[in-house]
């Protein structure tokens, strides 16, 4: 296709394009908008791909060979964000539209929402195909498995030239709303294309978006409209509440505000949410509980890995209390008995709560997952943290997203196990040898391995590490003396 063809067909589909902003009035101003981006030479141009993301694609491989980019990813980014900006609406009037969809169909406002932000393309639903997901049964039911392949890789030549730009602190961080429609630069992403719903959380003013990375079904993140350092205490627990019944068939979840058990963005309060039923919402209680004063709240040990306390009820605001007498508790609370220490001697905090909110029957129900992130000369990436040995497989914090079964796991993984199972198949290999004592023991213990039931074998072989990984995050083990221990904190609180 000749580019100024391609250019044509572009607008084209703009214009035509959900609410768009355009008439074929605007053609010629948009055709040559467009050029202006992508570069006047017209040669032709490799599209295999007419949809509206595929001709941006398309159009963006011009950019590169007419020189107005360098062939880096950052810069098409760029590019590709200010080409979809054409189409999406501005942040008024997708507020506009969302609030008054709301009104009357609360979930098809969440449903028009989420469609403009992945055919926009600020939902990579592209690079999301690209990662490998599967389930392995295990005692806790289904985990979900995925390597992550959709992210790419930042270029050795990107990052060098980041490295000599002048910085400028704007935006603060990836989720401050200032990053709404922000061009983007070599070491930040472009944002042209994004869109913020904002609402009210406790008089205060909070944005409502989707990931752009998502890892589940509508994949949220709810971010605080100031940029404050991440908290769990009681507003934390009312805050939850409120989202899971102002979004509905939505959880919604904080990752721990502690450095090792927590996630990845300390410095922005934010939660995250979505339409997915995780493993361990399916888990069933295995201890109940009674708590004295909460009459109206079901209680209980999950059955879980990790050490989880699942209160139930009707009455939100006795939930609140409830999860933020169970969070002080904790957080003074010490047993040395099952290496369990509230601080240390120079008064570091050591304990915090992963909460994770969601409705249920027409109810209200928390999951509240204790944490503890000391370190020893044993384990000094931390006790309840993945261990030495299953590192392998899995190193990084232990989020949100794990905490609840679904293991995020590097794109490295994808290469390395494709070696582990020629190995396993007594095939020419590169596996690497951190590996090698892992893929020694998986061979013992089969005697069956065939190239047509291998790939199966190492995935339930990695479902089966993650497991261990969530057991290393429990702080109450999963036998008699650490169950014992558990039962003990939650008759002390």
């Amino acid at each position: 296709m000749k580019a100024r063809e391609l250019i044509q067909t572009f607008i084209e589909k703009v214009i035509t394009f959900q609410d768009t902003l355009y008439t074929a009035e605007d053609q010629q101003y948009l055709f040559n908008l467009v050029l202006d981006l992508v570069g006047e030479e017209d040669s032709n141009v490799a599209v295999s791909d007419q949809s509206l993301i595929g001709l941006k694609d398309a159009l963006l491989r011009l950019a590169v060979a007419n020189s107005r980019i360098e062939d880096l990813a950052a810069e098409q980014d760029i590019l590709g964000a200010k080409l979809m900006d054409l189409v999406t609406p501005l942040p008024s009037a997708v507020n506009r539209h969302f609030w008054h969809q709301y009104e009357s169909e609360p979930q098809q406002a969440l449903a028009d929402f989420y469609e403009l932000s992945r055919a926009n393309d600020y939902v990579k639903v592209a690079a999301i195909a690209k990662n490998i997901a599967y389930q392995v049964p295990t005692q806790y039911g289904d985990l979900e498995i995925t390597i992550n392949l959709s992210k790419p890789e930042k270029d050795p030549k990107q990052i060098a030239l980041a490295k000599t730009m002048k910085q400028t602190g704007y935006p603060k961080c990836q989720l401050c709303l200032e990053n709404e429609g922000y061009t983007g630069r070599l070491d930040f992403p472009a944002r042209r294309n994004h869109r913020i719903i904002r609402f009210e959380l406790a008089g205060q003013t909070w944005g409502f978006q989707y990931s752009p990375y998502a890892y589940f079904n509508e994949h949220s993140i709810f971010l605080d409209g100031q940029h404050e350092p991440m908290v769990i205490n009681e507003t934390t627990f009312k805050n939850l509440l409120q989202i899971v019944k102002q979004f509905p068939g939505y959880f919604a979840g904080s990752n721990a505000d502690l450095p090792i058990v927590g996630g990845s963005i300390l410095t922005h309060e934010h939660y995250q949410g979505g339409r997915h039923d995780f493993p361990m919402a399916k888990a069933p209680i295995e201890t109940p509980l009674h708590f004295n004063g909460y009459n109206d709240i079901q209680a209980g040990i999950v059955k879980w890995p990790m050490s989880v306390i699942r209160l139930t009820s009707a009455n939100a605001t006795h939930l609140e209390t409830l999860a933020a007498q169970i969070l002080t508790s904790w957080q003074n609370y010490s047993d040395p008995s099952v290496q369990i220490l509230a601080h240390s001697e120079d008064g570091t905090p050591h304990h915090t709560i992963t909460p994770i909110a969601r409705m249920r029957d027409g109810q209200f129900e928390i999951d509240l997952v204790l944490r503890d992130n000391q370190t020893s000369a044993e384990h000094p990436d931390g006790i309840y943290h993945p261990h030495a040995d299953v590192q392998h497989i899995k190193k990084e914090n232990i989020g949100l997203i794990e905490v609840m079964g679904l293991a995020i796991l590097p794109p490295r993984l994808k290469d390395e196990m494709a070696e582990v199972e020629h190995y396993l198949c007594d095939q020419p290999n590169q596996m690497a040898a951190y590996h090698q004592e892992w893929a020694d023991t998986i061979k013992a213990a089969n005697t069956s391995i065939t190239s047509d039931n291998v790939t199966e074998l190492v995935r339930t072989e990695v479902g089966k590490v993650f497991m261990r990984v969530l057991e290393d995050a429990g702080v109450f083990k999963r036998n008699e003396q650490g169950q014992a221990a558990f039962i003990k904190f939650t008759q002390h609180v």
